[in-house]
């Protein structure tokens, strides 16, 4: 046997030994896809945007919301300490990351459910663990908690609680002050400051 095939053969059995030692950046594993579609109908996947509002305002340590809209639209306007990871980008390695955090809650959100329901879906298929999506977006967060309706007179007593709430957390996010007045109401809104976004892609 030619001294220099052995020699490449033991270079390889070293490099290949080599390869266990090294830390694995994406300790993943597929799920079947009979238990991902059992997964996806499940509403257990949502959360509503008041308990994001709560989680946000408590200061939860096991939160973390992934925006999925494209950087433009991120810059704009997003929640609190949102990462952004455009879904586009979702399967970059530099972004996976943020994915297998040990005891974490990640978040999905965009305007609506579309594309925070297909990253969901991609992420959930690759293995990923604790994954829900906020239900309705930023177009509800807008909706119920930046702009919170009154509810009728007839309704119910956690109705009015529910809206105590959102008036509360209205104030928290866009800072505003409410001034009554005799019998005029104005609204002062203080913009808060924007953090930095993610930088990169692929």
């Amino acid at each position: 046997m030619n001294k220099n095939y052995l020699f490449l053969a033991l270079l390889m059995i070293f490099l290949a030994a080599g390869l266990l030692f090294l830390p694995e950046r994406h300790n993943y594993q597929q799920i079947k896809p009979q238990d991902l579609m059992w997964e996806a109908v499940q509403t257990t996947r949502y959360v509503t945007v008041d308990q994001v509002a709560n989680m946000i305002i408590e200061g939860d340590p096991t939160l973390e919301l992934v925006d999925v809209r494209d950087i433009d639209e991120y810059e704009k306007f997003s929640l609190k300490n949102a990462v952004n990871i455009p879904f586009d980008s979702l399967l970059c390695p530099n972004y996976q990351d943020y994915l297998g955090i040990e005891d974490m809650n990640v978040i999905f959100y965009g305007n609506d459910d579309i594309k925070a329901d297909q990253a969901w879906m991609i992420a959930r298929r690759m293995g990923y663990q604790n994954l829900y999506v906020m239900n309705g977006g930023l177009n509800s967060w807008i909706d119920c908690i930046i702009k919170p309706q009154r509810p009728e007179e007839t309704a119910s007593l956690s109705e009015f609680e529910n809206y105590e709430f959102r008036k509360g957390a209205s104030i928290y996010f866009t800072g505003s002050k409410i001034e009554t007045s005799t019998n005029k109401s104005s609204v002062k809104v203080v913009r808060r400051k924007k953090g930095a976004a993610v930088a990169g892609g692929c």
